[in-house]
């Protein structure tokens, strides 16, 4: 994709302001959490945003339950399969604490009775009455899906839009998945290979009830605990670069990883040797804003510790590695392909 004779590789990306927030998973979308992020975006502090409901955010010439519907269950599939989606991306124009409306890109992950979602405003964008909320999902079935309408846009020039996107999960059955919040990495924090030291990594800001069916840990035991002290030791360095990608990415990442069945979350109790405690390998989706981290993660399996050769280190099977190509969907993938169905149209191609 081209701008005149300037590639998209080429041209420089404005820095947007980005925020993260939970809502609760129902028609009245109360908000639980917004970070700090929120006044550069739509010019109100968290105090204020705490006092209302997502969907009363929306300018739009369609009906804003629609916006709470987008993470019902359809009801042809009242249990999750490999079509339900968790993780979804649309555009919508959100009010501002000045009055004008900002075109802001919302990804979201639904996990038990809440909504983790993050902000990405794009102030420069004109204003455009939307008639309709098209969204798409970015797992399960890969679905672009015109809300409003209550179908599924099928088809883009001639030939299936799903046959055109690669899923970033391929879950069978049901899953057990989490929701995270976490501090933004801060690099410096990130020790190296090489000290032999485990890094701390970002604390955790928020998580939801259901992280305590994937680890032996409560969740008030984890607020304020340092994310990488969850993760498999052997799993440490290629985590932490994920968190390195996220901070350089607009884009939504994925990886994979393993984390540690019985993390040491309690100050004092008797460590569970390393040899004795399970993994618990999980994929992990996540974005990352100017203040914060959101992460879903699903389980994939339980599995033995690596073994050790005999200097002691870890023989790392090919088990966690992700070609890095395939490891996320670029925000051109998701709105390009068929901009002509969108009530923003070309406009949207241009927005990085």
């Amino acid at each position: 994709m081209t701008f005149g004779s300037i590639s998209t590789e080429e041209r420089e990306k404005p820095e947007r302001p980005s925020y993260i927030g939970i809502h609760t998973l129902d028609n009245n979308t109360d908000i639980l959490f917004v970070s700090s992020g929120c006044g550069q975006g739509v010019g109100w502090t968290s105090s204020q945003v705490m006092e209302m409901r997502a969907k009363d955010f929306i300018v739009s010439g369609f009906d804003t339950n629609d916006y709470a519907s987008v993470y019902q269950r359809q009801l042809q599939a009242p249990e999750e399969d490999e079509d339900d989606s968790s993780a979804y991306q649309m555009y919508v124009y959100l009010k501002t604490a000045s009055g004008t409306p900002v075109l802001t890109r919302v990804t979201s992950f639904k996990c038990d009775n809440c909504v983790v979602y993050i902000g990405v405003a794009f102030p420069e964008a004109p204003f455009r009455e939307q008639q309709e909320l098209e969204v798409q999902q970015l797992d399960g079935a890969m679905q672009r899906m015109n809300i409003s309408k209550r179908q599924a846009i099928g088809t883009a020039g001639g030939k299936s839009m799903q046959a055109q996107r690669t899923r970033l999960y391929h879950a069978r059955g049901k899953t057990t998945k989490a929701a995270l919040i976490l501090e933004h990495p801060d690099a410096s924090a990130v020790e190296t290979e090489e000290t032999g030291r485990r890094p701390a990594g970002p604390l955790v800001v928020f998580v939801t009830g259901s992280i305590s069916k994937l680890v032996d840990a409560d969740p008030s035991d984890l607020h304020n605990f340092p994310f990488l002290r969850l993760v498999a030791p052997e799993d440490l360095l290629h985590t932490s670069k994920f968190f390195d990608k996220l901070s350089d990415s607009p884009d939504v990442l994925f990886e994979t990883f393993a984390l540690l069945q019985r993390p040491p979350v309690i100050e004092g109790d008797v460590a569970v040797a390393d040899e004795a405690n399970m993994r618990v390998v999980v994929e992990c989706l996540g974005a990352s804003v100017t203040d914060g981290v959101a992460l879903m993660v699903r389980k994939l399996r339980v599995a033995p510790p690596p073994k050790r050769d005999t200097l002691g280190r870890y023989v790392h099977s090919r088990i966690h590695e992700i070609d890095d190509k395939e490891g996320y969907v670029s925000l051109e993938e998701l709105v390009s392909s068929d901009c002509a169905t969108t009530d923003i149209g070309e406009f949207w191609q241009e927005l990085r």
